[in-house]
């Protein structure tokens, strides 16, 4: 049982049995208000139960935690994200620290880490994992110094490269936004146009490499 004023937390994370463990983890210290392995249902879980704190993969289907982030940040810019992700790299951490994110872990930090990283979140505070600081100057990780390959693109456009990344038909991916076939047509190309791109496998590519999709073994 969890403790008088304990932090409400959403978790999301596409593997079920990681979902799982996180939550049997955290629930003795937090209130677990929600589960989701999807990107887009994290949103409307989010809507639905108003949480502190989320929790949160980088890879996740139909919309990946850092997009879902950043329009999380926007519709409730007092809920306080944690990411928990399998990548290394710091300069992926310093675009999420930048974007508003209160902490980055890797899922082979020790569990006290992410407790740690809660308690600071709740106090207003950043973290980021030791594992990924060593060796790396402190301005990466400063918010106003860091900038991520995709920022020249829309929302929108990030949302249409992820899923016909996924394989979505653009029949598929007009219907999932609710726009029309010819408007994700015009996205595509405009995407492919503003990265210098010429086919739908560097679409795939670009969205592997900038942590839109994960790469299917």
């Amino acid at each position: 049982m969890n403790s008088p004023g304990a932090p409400r937390v959403v978790l999301a994370d596409d593997h079920v049995m990681l979902l799982e463990a996180f939550r049997r983890l955290l629930e003795h210290q937090c209130e677990i208000v929600g589960c989701t392995g999807d990107g887009r249902e994290l949103l409307e879980i989010v809507e639905q139960t108003r949480p502190d704190l989320v929790v949160l993969d980088i890879s996740m289907p139909g919309l990946n935690g850092i997009d879902a982030g950043e329009q999380l940040l926007q519709s409730h810019p007092n809920v306080r994200l944690i990411y928990l992700t399998v990548n290394e790299d710091p300069q992926l951490a310093a675009e999420i620290i930048r974007r508003g994110a209160a902490g980055f872990l890797l899922k082979s930090s020790a569990a006290t880490e992410l407790f740690d990283a809660i308690k600071q979140a709740m106090a207003g505070l950043t973290y980021i994992t030791p594992l990924l600081t060593k060796g790396v100057p402190h301005k990466v990780f400063m918010r106003e110094n860091s900038r991520g390959s995709g920022n020249h693109l829309t929302s929108r456009q990030r949302e249409v490269l992820q899923l016909l990344a996924e394989g979505l038909a653009m029949k598929e991916v007009a219907d999932r936004l609710d726009i029309t076939p010819r408007t994700v047509a015009f996205h595509k190309y405009t995407i492919m146009d503003v990265l210098g791109l010429r086919t739908s496998a560097d679409l795939v590519r670009y969205a592997v490499e900038n942590h839109l999709v994960t790469k299917k073994q």
